[in-house]
């Protein structure tokens, strides 16, 4: 899991990256998600460790942060849905969407890995 959360995590960069180029390196609010990218980095680099206590704090740290990526892209692109102000800054909400996706994607993928290891301790 480690490898897959520094993945993502340069996902989440470039995906920032790329949205920061296409509004013309105007808006730097594009550059939040990279952010969140940088600390899966962090965090993934960190878990890639044999210590398993260090591995599991690690990887909690980084879902945590996914899920918050998740839940504040998604909330700001549902929001600006609802109110009907998509047509106002369109690429703006083209990169919440993505990042809300990509985190979700990250945050489902952790949770069944945890899950797994747990089923696997028990028994």
């Amino acid at each position: 899991m480690a490898k897959l959360t520094i993945g993502f995590g340069v996902l989440l960069v470039a995906v920032s990256a790329g949205f920061w180029i296409a509004m013309g390196r105007a808006e730097s609010a594009a550059l939040h998600p990279a952010g969140v990218g940088l600390i899966l980095i962090l965090s993934g680099l960190l878990a890639n460790t044999e210590n398993v206590k260090r591995r599991m704090l690690w990887m909690h740290i980084a879902v945590t942060f996914g899920l918050i990526g998740f839940l504040l892209t998604g909330i700001r692109a549902g929001l600006t849905l609802l109110r009907g102000t998509v047509s106002v800054n369109p690429v703006a909400f083209d990169e919440r969407a993505v990042v809300a996706v990509v985190c979700f994607v990250y945050v489902v993928l952790c949770v069944r890995s945890f899950i797994a290891v747990r089923r696997t301790r028990v028994l």
